[in-house]
């Protein structure tokens, strides 16, 4: 996303792997006030990914092949590769942004060394949409990116763009690899971005216009142009434009391209007081209703809660009411980096972004500067897709088919999570799918987690405290789509978590189903709770609206998953 009020401070690596100041930084026997300011930088960086000390490999904490999170732990937590319930569970991060955006400041490479290095297994690069970038920027960032995906290959790198979605908010564009990315992409977004063409207020044309955007890329997925497309709705609540209808709008129109939205925006560390003074909004969600904001939507609306966007966090509320629908719409949970909370580098000197599509490289400046609100992928927000292979086509099917958690600040290191027939030892299905069983059948919900093994970036282990079913009916679809509430979803049983590590299971019994109904989960550190905003028999326990300027992301951990329905056949 744009945003007017970063002061940019980075704590970044731009040096090849496995340099001299690399091995120095990792080396504990040289005192901190011995290290040249570059040495210093790394260690910190090394210190925060909890990556010091733990018998290190030589090809280091930015090594291409993503040495450093295995030694570090002793085995690859993040980026799944052992299969677990017959999926790789691959973290990843659909929105983040490099100096080929206007507002951007790093190279391709490092934020996907940095992500590598914190258990990453895809990535997708989304420079903003806009007329340089779709004259120049799509062409330009791609031999970066091919660089980065031979240079790093066990972190998947899709080429994207962010959206200037016509008459609404941004959103994440992107397809699978192939000889026609760069020309599909540029297609796209010199015929269907807001920016580009004029469409960003709130008017028919140009929400026709974002449809027919869709129907663009799920031509040329059908016309082999490009070997797959999706689009993800980023920080939907930010501004209040993506009314309900615009949703649903794009979610039928092309339910294999358009699947979800971001269930918790980036920016996460923009809520974290600075040394001067307070913060801001976590996500940078600090707007109020504007011309072209849905008049339907709360005041609340505009904030986040427990760092998700206001759609996710509210049982009941305008996600809960597209579930209800019986259709798919996921979420996931990204970084949306720009520039890094507390790093120290910032735009090299010189350079015309107009006129050369990009930014000059960055530079090391040596202090840090803590007005910026962004962490590098991986650090903190985390999107946990369940891939049958590691590849590209399978990370993009597990996103269609909605196998996907997430998670923030390292909360759990695992989830498994089936719905199967009770006492039957069937298998039954995993996130994103559809169980069906005889009219009057029990169901019964089983649920594995895996608590969190290693010191997160904040250098804590997070301890999770509860874990909520949340249950709803389908009742078909709406007949008001501006409908944002659903009036038979809540939370049906709360677990205590009473214990720090391993592997916790539960077992929820759904009863007898004589209806349509789906599950979701969601779980917590704790530490800040309050009643949903549709009261507390819906929501006893939710998470609380988050405090403008003093919401520190690290003492409000949650994650969420995506639904499973349960469909009765008569």
């Amino acid at each position: 996303m744009g945003h007017g009020h970063h002061h940019h401070d980075h704590e970044h690596d731009h040096e090849p792997a496995g340099d001299t100041d690399a091995s120095v930084a990792r080396d504990l026997s040289v005192p901190d006030g011995e290290l040249s300011p570059g040495q210093l930088s790394r260690r910190r960086m090394f210190r925060r990914a909890g990556l010091l000390g733990a018998g290190l490999t030589a090809a280091g904490v930015l090594g291409g092949e993503g040495q450093a999170a295995v030694a570090a732990t002793g085995r690859d937590e993040g980026r799944g590769r052992e299969p677990r319930d017959g999926y790789q569970w691959l973290a990843g991060d659909h929105h983040i942004h490099t100096q080929h955006s206007s507002d951007g400041v790093y190279r391709v490479i490092d934020h996907v060394r940095h992500a590598n290095a914190y258990g990453l297994g895809w990535m997708v690069i989304t420079d903003h949409g806009g007329a340089t970038h779709a004259k120049i920027g799509v062409e330009k960032v791609n031999p970066d990116i091919v660089a980065a995906r031979a240079a790093v290959k066990d972190t998947l790198v899709f080429q994207g763009l962010e959206w200037n979605i016509p008459a609404a908010e941004h959103g994440t564009v992107f397809v699978a690899p192939g000889r026609n990315e760069v020309a599909t992409l540029k297609e796209f977004e010199s015929s269907f971005d807001g920016s580009v063409k004029g469409a960003s207020s709130n008017t028919p044309q140009n929400e026709a216009l974002a449809i027919a955007g869709l129907n663009f890329l799920a031509d040329a997925v059908r016309k082999r142009r490009v070997p797959d497309a999706l689009f993800f709705a980023n920080h939907p609540s930010r501004k209040g434009i993506d009314s309900p209808h615009e949703i649903r709008g794009w979610r039928d129109a092309q339910p294999t391209i358009a699947v979800g939205m971001e269930g918790a925006p980036g920016h996460q560390a923009a809520g974290i007081a600075k040394p001067n003074g307070p913060g801001g909004g976590r996500g940078y969600y600090d707007s109020n209703p504007g011309a072209d904001s849905f008049p339907g939507y709360p005041a609340e609306s505009y904030k986040t809660f427990g760092g998700f966007d206001w759609m996710t966090a509210t049982v009941g509320g305008l996600w809960d009411s597209l579930l209800a629908e019986g259709k798919p719409w996921w979420i996931t949970a990204n970084s949306d980096s720009h520039w890094v909370h507390g790093d120290t580098s910032d735009r090299g000197p010189g350079g015309d972004f107009n006129a050369n599509g990009r930014y000059e490289d960055p530079v090391y400046k040596g202090v840090p500067n803590f007005g910026s609100g962004d962490f590098w992928p991986g650090f903190y927000s985390r999107t946990h897709a369940g891939a049958e292979d590691f590849s590209y086509r399978a990370v993009m099917d597990a996103l269609r088919a909605g196998r996907v958690w997430v998670d923030h600040g390292g909360l759990i290191s695992g989830l498994v999570v089936r719905a199967r027939p009770a006492g039957t030892g069937q298998r039954g299905v995993t996130l994103g799918g559809t169980l069906q069983v005889r009219q009057g059948a029990r169901v019964e919900l089983a649920i594995e987690v895996t608590l969190a093994g290693r010191p997160n970036w904040a250098q804590f282990v997070p301890t999770l405290a509860r874990v909520d079913v949340i249950q709803g009916d389908v009742t078909g679809p709406v007949s008001d789509k501006d409908a944002f509430t659903t009036p038979n979803t809540k939370v049906v049983q709360s677990y205590e978590v009473n214990r720090s590590t391993g592997t916790v299971t539960f077992t929820y019994q759904l009863g007898a189903v004589d209806r349509p109904v789906y599950v979701r989960l969601r779980g917590t550190d704790g530490k800040r709770s309050a009643p949903g905003l549709l009261g507390a028999a819906v929501d006893p326990n939710g998470p609380r609206i988050d405090v403008y300027g003093d919401a520190d992301p690290w003492n409000d951990l949650w994650f969420y998953s995506n639904p499973i329905w349960v469909l009765p056949r008569r």
